[in-house]
């Protein structure tokens, strides 16, 4: 099994196939003093995580906030129990609320997981938003295509722009939420925020920014 480990700076990774359990989703965690965790997998790989953190030297109980960047069972099946147990603020998009509070339409069927459905304790609205926590600013843009309340995260960090760019691969099933059109114009809007360093939702980091832009770009080619 491979460690948990520093991206860059504040910027870690923390589960995902191979560090917490195969269902999993990549887990990533921003050290802003107090901390940020980019969704949760899929729920089988609480305790996992968590011990991944201490890993790290860092403490859970400096854990402040979640971010989902959608509803699918495989980055929301943990968070209910990372807000029981340590009070974070589950932060995600008002149009994927609904899904992480009810466990409808979020796949835990086929995922065989007892989801525990969770509130969320801020919505975004709109387009997306900008969050002061900790020493670190948290941009959360509005990218409907795979789910209609997906959204993307970055931040800057030391000069270096870090996108937290969720499912870019897809997939694109109707079925799912999905709405390829749409994806299509997020992509885009994923391009134009030129990161230098691309952490996505399943297939790891991409970098420098010439690497990046060409993972987002073979994905929109195919749509």
């Amino acid at each position: 099994m491979s460690r948990p480990h520093r991206i860059w700076q504040d910027v870690y990774q923390v589960g995902g196939p191979g560090l917490s359990h195969p269902d999993d989703c990549s887990v990533y965690l921003v050290d802003a003093g107090d901390l940020v965790m980019i969704d949760a997998g899929a729920g089988r790989s609480f305790d996992r995580l968590v011990d991944n953190i201490r890993s790290l030297g860092l403490s859970p109980e400096k854990l402040k906030a979640v971010i989902v960047t959608h509803a699918h069972i495989d980055h929301v099946g943990a968070l209910a129990q990372f807000r029981t147990c340590y009070r974070v603020e589950i932060i995600a998009h008002e149009l994927d609320a609904p899904g992480i509070e009810t466990g409808k339409g979020i796949g835990a069927e086929f995922y065989r997981v007892d989801y525990a459905p969770c509130a969320v304790d801020r919505r975004v609205s709109g387009a997306g938003t900008s969050l002061d926590i900790g020493r670190h600013r948290f941009h959360l843009v509005h990218i409907p295509g795979h789910t209609p309340g997906s959204i993307a995260v970055y931040l800057d960090v030391a000069g270096t722009r870090v996108l937290f760019g969720q499912d870019i691969h897809g997939p694109y099933v109707p079925e799912w939420g999905a709405e390829p059109a749409r994806a299509k114009k997020s992509l885009r809007k994923l391009i134009e925020l030129k990161p230098d360093i691309l952490c996505e939702g399943h297939f790891g980091v991409y970098q420098p920014a010439e690497v990046a832009e060409d993972y987002i770009l073979q994905y929109l080619d195919r749509l």
